[in-house]
């Protein structure tokens, strides 16, 4: 399963990432924050392609054409994961890290309800045990943010937390479509989502500065350019993930959102955060139900 450990990469990666975002967005206007950290994202891209460098299991760095079909599948994937970062750079600028990333984490619960009616997905032997486990430790941490004096039903940061993650699960299963059905290559539907990202992400930061009637200032931060870079490296791992053939996007997207161990260790030493040894037992059921998924 060379499937799983690029996920498992993918994830670790992806803790950093949130960790880098929580940094990033004290004090600062979400919308820049999100388009220089793609436009980070995208300088790494250039360089990779630049070098035309390689990244173990013989991925390569380089562009392979598109139809204009295509682009516009890689367009729509832009607009999806843009909402979806939207909504979730608001959420995790106010809400504590450790509680938004397990709300976050819960993205796996509709991915796999998605892969089972959309691709008749079928996880083997203690692999649904393993789902089962670690969504209701994903459940569990949505349950602690309520002694955090979270009121999930009437706070609106939790509100666009939920919203970014159902349009976070929707983009997970297009991501299986583009890459198994529609066979993009996984860097040049890297790329070219990126770029498309960063266009749409720039007429979003000047359409709310003519509104607002300035730009919002900024503080810039090395965190910014940490975020941008550390995306494009997990989702490079994971691309290749969703690209390996016998794949399950239901068992991937779970692994994935195990990234809610490493944002929950450094937000706890660099946030302060409060309730950890209620979420570390949460933790535990997570670590669980990956020990269960690596088993078929």
């Amino acid at each position: 399963m060379h499937w799983l450990g690029l996920t498992l990469v993918s994830a670790v990666c992806l803790g950093l990432y949130d960790v880098s975002k929580k940094a990033a967005l004290r004090e600062n206007p979400v919308l820049t924050v999100l388009l220089l950290s793609t436009l980070s994202g995208l300088v790494l891209l250039l360089l990779e392609l630049a070098l035309g460098a390689g990244l173990g299991g013989g991925v390569r760095f380089r562009l392979e054409p598109l139809n204009a079909w295509q682009h516009g599948l890689v367009v729509a994937k832009s607009m999806i994961v843009t909402a979806s970062w939207v909504c979730t750079f608001l959420a995790i600028k106010h809400l504590p890290l450790s509680l938004a990333t397990p709300i976050r984490a819960t993205a796996p619960l509709f991915t796999v309800l998605g892969a089972l009616v959309l691709f008749g997905e079928r996880p083997v032997g203690l692999q649904w045990l393993g789902i089962a486990v670690v969504l209701a430790a994903y459940l569990a941490f949505s349950a602690i943010g309520r002694a955090e004096g979270i009121a999930f039903r009437s706070d609106r940061w939790v509100g666009f937390l939920f919203l970014g993650t159902l349009i976070g699960s929707g983009s997970g299963l297009y991501d299986k479509y583009l890459l198994q059905e529609v066979a993009l290559p996984p860097f040049t539907l890297q790329f070219w989502f990126t770029l498309y990202g960063a266009i749409l992400q720039a007429a979003l930061v000047l359409g709310f500065a003519r509104w607002r009637g300035s730009l919002a200032p900024i503080e810039l931060r090395w965190w910014i350019v940490w975020i941008g870079c550390l995306l494009v490296v997990a989702d490079q791992f994971y691309f290749q993930a969703v690209a390996s053939h016998g794949a399950l996007i239901s068992v991937v997207s779970v692994v994935r959102r195990s990234n809610v161990v490493v944002s929950f260790a450094l937000g706890a030493f660099l946030f302060r955060e409060r309730l950890l040894r209620q979420k570390a037992l949460a933790l535990a059921g997570v670590l669980l139900g990956l020990l269960l998924l690596l088993r078929n």
